[in-house]
């Protein structure tokens, strides 16, 4: 009985297989059901002209700031500012009690009075020879000391009322109503800075200045002749508008090794506040005949860099490549590529070297929609 049941288990399973035949194979590749090869933007490789940048970390710094200070002894009556406003200089921003200085002002007022009631009295005598010169000399000398004394208790008496020194963004308020201050020192009562336009401090290694110094002597670079820059926030996008280099100091700091700076940035938004860290991108120099390569194109790993590139049968293939610095937001390569390569821009993320691609023009520059203008700063005028 069992010999009967494994003989028709094996005739069952023969004829299954003869059924299936060669059709019951994987589907060959190729055929109806495969994937068309992804598509990927590539660019092609040439040797141009590239102004050189560095890309160095710098502090946002007011471009005007001043301190509010008490100048007389007394007590805060009244605050008449909003913190975090906008004030105009000489407006009124603290009362500080002018009681005591009014009181002074009103005795020296009338000290002058008396002194020179006295000299009036004086005149006539001593064309009369009734008074000596001297007592009329001294009676005028009074007057004088009179008349100073009476400007100084006027200008205390205007000091009560503490004015912006100059005109721009005021802070927070440094005392409250019934601080005492001016006892002993001009108590510092709030700040107002001018943030537009706005200072960007930064330093440059002596090293990367002096190497860029003897290429240019050498005929390797050219010296740059812009004297703009680039401002990159924290985030790492670029801010919309360029600024200029105004200074360099004249020795390196030897406590960092580095050469002091400063340029200047509009900021008619208010959007850069000093004390924020950015990133200055300037040009150091113009060199002719290298190979400049999108940032997004070149890869980093343990091994090196390296790029991928579309070869003549329509592969992938890997391309190391070792680059030297930057121009702008581009790398430029000194080693591995000669020119006329086709480099993946866009698209690495979907192929694999050994793939199989269909190939566009990456285009570095999107039109921009009709009526699109660029930001325009010649008209924005500086605070105050």
């Amino acid at each position: 009985m069992n010999a009967a049941r494994l003989s028709f288990s094996v005739l069952l399973l023969s004829s299954l297989l003869a059924a299936c035949g060669p059709s019951g194979d994987k589907p060959q590749a190729g055929g109806p059901g495969a994937m068309p090869p992804p598509e990927v933007e590539v660019m092609t490789v040439a040797a141009g002209t590239a102004t050189l940048t560095q890309d160095l970390p710098g502090r946002l710094q007011a471009w005007r700031s001043a301190q509010v200070r008490a100048r007389v002894e007394g007590i805060v009556e009244k605050r008449l500012f909003v913190e975090g406003a906008d004030v105009r200089e000489g407006a009124t921003l603290f009362q500080i009690d002018a009681r005591t200085y009014q009181a002074s002002a009103d005795a020296a007022r009338a000290d002058v009075e008396a002194a020179r009631l006295v000299v009036e009295r004086y005149r006539p005598l001593l064309e009369i020879k009734a008074v000596s010169q001297q007592e009329f000399d001294a009676a005028q000398a009074r007057l004088k000391q009179a008349q100073a004394a009476m400007a100084r208790t006027s200008l205390d008496m205007e000091n009560t009322r503490v004015p912006a020194p100059i005109s721009g963004r005021i802070g927070r308020a440094l005392v409250t109503e019934g601080a005492l201050v001016g006892r002993g020192e001009a108590t510092h009562l709030a700040t107002i800075e001018q943030i537009n336009p706005i200072y960007v401090n930064f330093t440059q290694p002596g090293g990367d200045m002096l190497r860029l110094q003897a290429a240019v002597r050498s005929g390797k670079l050219k010296r740059s002749e812009s004297a703009k820059v680039e401002l990159l926030l924290e985030d790492g996008s670029r801010y919309p508008w360029p600024g200029k280099i105004l200074f360099a100091d004249l020795a390196v700091d030897p406590s960092t090794g580095a050469v002091g700076m400063r340029a200047e940035f509009p900021n008619p938004q208010r959007e850069l506040l000093p004390g924020m860290f950015v990133r200055i991108r300037f040009p150091s120099a113009v060199a002719e005949g290298v190979i400049l390569v999108p940032q997004r194109a070149v890869q980093s790993s343990p091994q090196g860099q390296s790029v991928l590139i579309v070869t003549s049968e329509g592969k992938v293939a890997p391309q190391p490549v070792r680059t030297s610095g930057m121009a702008g937001s581009d790398f430029i390569v000194a080693e591995g590529l000669k020119g006329g390569e086709q480099l993946i821009v866009n698209g690495l993320q979907k192929v694999r070297p050994g793939a199989s691609v269909r190939t566009v023009p990456w285009q570095p520059n999107p039109v921009a929609p009709a009526g699109a203008t660029q930001p325009a700063v010649e008209n924005q005028k500086k605070e105050g």
